[in-house]
């Protein structure tokens, strides 16, 4: 199934300066899985090396965040849109 990723101003170098790309997948994994195959780098970026979704990035699916799903079973359907949002933090 085909969706949409909104990809972060900081990966967008991995993109060709592309802020959204299509992506294929039945869930999350495989659409990080095709974003891999289409954009080499992206993966170490946002997952671990075991392949588990980094702390400091959030990934939602028509925002929601899949932590508060199946994580990165979460099953897809056409038209979905994922959105990547590395966590921001600093301060006093």
């Amino acid at each position: 199934m085909a969706v949409k990723v909104r990809i972060p101003t900081p990966l967008r170098k991995l993109t060709n300066g592309a802020d959204e790309v299509a992506a294929e997948g039945r869930n999350i994994a495989e659409v990080i899985g095709d974003l891999e195959k289409n954009f080499p780098g992206l993966k170490e970026r946002i997952c671990e090396p075991d392949g588990k979704l980094r702390r400091f990035v959030n990934l939602y699916l028509n925002d929601e965040d899949i932590r508060f799903k199946k994580n990165l079973d979460t099953e897809l359907k056409d038209s979905d849109e994922i959105s990547i949002i590395p966590a921001i933090a600093g301060g006093m």
